[in-house]
């Protein structure tokens, strides 16, 4: 992979933030928001360019037919998981250097969708406020932890939120990545007038300058939840940017992320028929 620039054609969806490494039972897995949301997008039919620091000898295959700019790194973010019975407990072995505007292409800066995604506090704050043309979504699990010296991976505050909400249109949380602790996102609320908080099987809650609607989820036998967020937040942002309706982009964020968990990991990226089953005809309500 070359992370030297070259001429770079426009995208239609453009995800910042790194290409991760999950460790597994059965050895490396790609992972990270950027590969779930980018492949969403692809399966949507949007041209999509994926902005991210990984090490040159990395080989993408899974992610065939997105365009990646990538800076060259050391290691690539590196996640481990390891399940108890009092839940979750997560290391972070490695991390790829931050990315801010200067590794955005020129090319890229007016894409009509930008989705930044960070999962290891990887971000400039400021690239929220770098794309005046576009409508920019978050996820925002990567600025809500951070981890020790021994990697285990923590909550932590996040004191750029209101910097990084303020100028952004619609931003995407799981209700753990606040450990669900409802007056953070009040907090969040008073700076951004769209934020959509998912609640794994129930489902998913819209907040919209004020109004709140809360969206059920389709009854799924659950094989792996992972990458769902990220599935719901790019279905999100997409139909969002088609429709400008958030009542309808939630609905169907919800209905299709939910078809994900019955598959394995990038498996779980949605199908044409899942798409077309959600799709409904809808007027702009704004």
């Amino acid at each position: 992979m070359k992370s030297e620039f070259v001429r770079l054609e426009p995208v239609d969806y453009l995800v910042i933030g790194h290409i991760a490494q999950d460790i597994t039972s059965d050895g490396l897995r790609l992972g990270g928001t950027a590969s779930y949301a980018a492949l969403t997008a692809k399966a949507l039919g949007l041209k999509v360019g994926i902005v991210t620091a990984c090490t040159p000898d990395l080989e993408l295959p899974e992610l065939d037919g997105i365009t990646i700019s990538a800076i060259d790194a050391e290691y690539n973010t590196t996640f481990e998981n390891i399940n108890t019975s009092d839940g979750r407990i997560q290391y972070i072995h490695h991390v790829a250097p931050m990315l801010d505007i200067t590794h955005v292409p020129e090319t890229w800066r007016r894409a009509p969708i930008v989705h930044l995604g960070p999962i290891a506090q990887e971000i400039d704050p400021k690239l929220a406020r770098s794309f005046p043309d576009s409508q920019v979504g978050l996820t925002l699990q990567g600025w809500l932890r951070t981890w020790d010296k021994n990697g285990l991976v923590r909550p932590a505050e996040w004191p750029e939120a209101s910097y990084v909400l303020e100028k952004s249109t619609a931003a995407v949380i799981s209700i753990e990545d606040v450990q669900g602790d409802e007056y953070r996102i009040e907090e969040m609320l008073a700076s951004i007038r769209i934020l959509a908080v998912t609640e794994a099987s129930a489902g998913a809650r819209l907040y919209w300058n004020g109004d709140l609607r809360r969206f059920r989820a389709p009854k799924m036998v659950e094989v792996d939840p992972t990458g769902s967020g990220d599935i719901f937040a790019a279905a999100f942002f997409y139909r969002l940017w088609t429709t400008r309706d958030p009542w309808e982009s939630a609905r169907f964020a919800t209905t299709l992320a939910a078809y994900s968990v019955a598959r394995p990991g990038l498996q779980g990226i949605p199908t044409a028929e899942e798409i077309q089953n959600c799709m409904v005809e809808v007027l702009p309500r704004y």
